[in-house]
């Protein structure tokens, strides 16, 4: 490395903050994590306090540098990759947030996403920005804030709000407020991009009313926006690479030629498929930027399912039936099969390929049969199955059938979700030694633009294979079990409309 032998890439997630420290091979050297509140005011709604985010990075950034013994000196530079669409206002003079953070799952603005669609913008949005109109997105989270909270009214009328998802926020505090940046992966996000032209629309700010002095500078993924202040670590460093998490774990598992995907198991599932240098127009998935390097722009093909890991989450923490996800799938290999039980985990809804905001939970098939092995499988079947619909419809309008899927993400540990995985797709799984791939997608973006790294393809060696998982799984087994998970599915639809 040109100064330092390890970089440090911040990964702020939706349930946790978390550091790693990588060496030039990859390697983890440390870690570092802390979780935090999830606030949930009403049914739908779902916050952050964007202080406890920015105080438990800080926390996960020391612990990961302590624990590797290292120092900032050690440090060549700092990405960042984060939870995208969350939402966070301040005032730019003072660095206070004027409220909590929305975060991509809130449900808020549905109403106001009925009204753009009444509006005649589908078309528009979707052409200009790659998505769908949904509450999933910034843009409308941004005029929630700006008719809901007086003080942000206020300043921007001042000039003085300040508008960013959690890369901007995270870079804008860790530079004691000297850059105000996002990148082109996470402005791709926004629902106010416009993904061909690169530069925020004029059409989609005006019909939100949202000021563009609010909207922060648009930048490559790999470039240095700034310095961390010394207060942090000790030394200031530069931070380098910048990415949605998504979008960082896409190029951390050296997705780098057109036609290759990944999984990523986290909260939410998301698949991602390279699809090269210009954009494919689709109509259930998402078009969006998977990153900029060096003036050249990627795309991918997105598909998202809101709630995966969090489905594991409820078993544990609100129905106290599991104490560790790892007792989800001991008892998930008790039982042959599911006994007959659905579960879908639309708990904010259902994303690709069914997009609907109304949707909602739904477990269906119970008898007094019924034990807690069978609820757990169901619950990692749900995974699977809600995965299998994002990859058909990857594959349908991509017009690329995959020979393979590279995953990731917590859940991505679990054998009976992989191997379940592979059977209802009927492809090839296949699981890195290191599932820190969104960590080590974003380092690898710095450690190209401080010159760790001389191009992505030098990167693949990088990549070594953990696992791999092979179909096995009768013909009629698989129709049977995608059947009845599309008939769940339907049963859930609507159903908070």
């Amino acid at each position: 490395m040109t100064v330092g032998r390890y970089i440090l890439s911040i990964d702020q997630g939706t349930t946790s903050s978390r550091a790693v420290l990588f060496d030039a091979f990859g390697g983890i050297a440390g870690m570092g994590q802390k979780e935090f509140r999830q606030i949930y005011p009403q049914p739908g709604y779902v916050e952050h306090d964007a202080v406890q985010i920015l105080q438990t990075t800080l926390y996960a950034m020391r612990q990961a540098v302590q624990s590797a013994g290292a120092s900032a000196g050690d440090i060549a530079a700092i990405s960042i990759t984060n939870q995208r669409e969350t939402t966070v206002a301040w005032d730019g003079a003072t660095g206070i947030p004027v409220c909590n953070a929305i975060v991509w799952q809130c449900r808020r603005t549905a109403p106001e996403c009925q009204r753009l669609q009444a509006a005649g913008l589908g078309d528009y949005i979707k052409e200009t920005t790659g998505l769908l109109i949904d509450p999933y997105f910034s843009g409308t989270k941004m005029k929630w804030i700006l008719d809901h909270v007086p003080a942000a009214r206020e300043l921007a009328q001042k000039g003085r709000l300040r508008f960013g998802t959690i890369d901007c926020w995270l870079a804008y505090s860790l530079t004691e407020g000297r850059a105000f940046v996002t990148d082109v992966s996470n402005a791709s996000r926004t629902m106010l991009f416009d993904i061909r032209r690169q530069c925020w629309d004029q059409t989609l700010l005006q019909e939100l009313g949202i000021p563009e002095s609010a909207l922060p500078q648009v930048v490559e993924c790999g470039q240095v926006v700034g310095l961390c202040g010394a207060d942090v670590l000790g030394r200031e460093i530069p931070i380098a690479g910048m990415a949605g998490d998504q979008h960082a774990a896409l190029f951390g598992q050296c997705c780098f030629h057109k036609g290759m995907a990944k999984n990523t198991y986290g909260t939410g599932c998301f698949v991602l498929m390279n699809t090269g240098e210009e954009p494919v127009r689709s109509q259930a998935l998402l078009t969006t930027i998977a990153w900029k390097l060096g003036g050249k722009t990627v795309y991918a093909l997105e598909g998202s399912a809101f709630n995966a890991g969090s489905a594991i989450q409820w078993l544990r923490d609100e129905l106290e039936v599991i104490k560790t996800p790892q007792e989800a799938d001991q008892l998930a290999e008790t039982v042959e099969d599911a006994g007959g039980v659905s579960f879908v985990p639309a708990f904010t809804g259902l994303g690709a390929p069914y997009w609907d905001m109304y949707a909602r939970g739904a477990l269906l098939g119970v008898t007094r049969g019924t034990k807690r092995a069978h609820l757990c499988r169901a619950v990692l079947e749900s995974i699977a199955l809600e995965s299998y619909d994002l990859v058909k419809a990857m594959e349908a309008e991509s017009g690329t059938a995959l020979t393979q899927l590279r995953v990731d993400g917590g859940a991505s540990r679990s054998r009976f979700l992989m191997q379940y995985q592979a059977d209802v797709l009927d492809r090839r799984v296949l699981r890195p030694q290191c599932l820190e791939t969104t960590a080590l997608g974003s380092a690898m973006m710095a450690g190209l633009t401080v010159g760790v790294w001389e191009s992505p393809e030098e990167l693949t060696a990088i990549w070594r294979e953990d696992a791999a998982f092979t179909p096995d799984y009768p013909q009629d087994r698989r129709e049977a079990d995608l059947a009845r998970w599309h008939k769940a599915v339907e049963r859930s639809r609507g159903w908070a409309g």
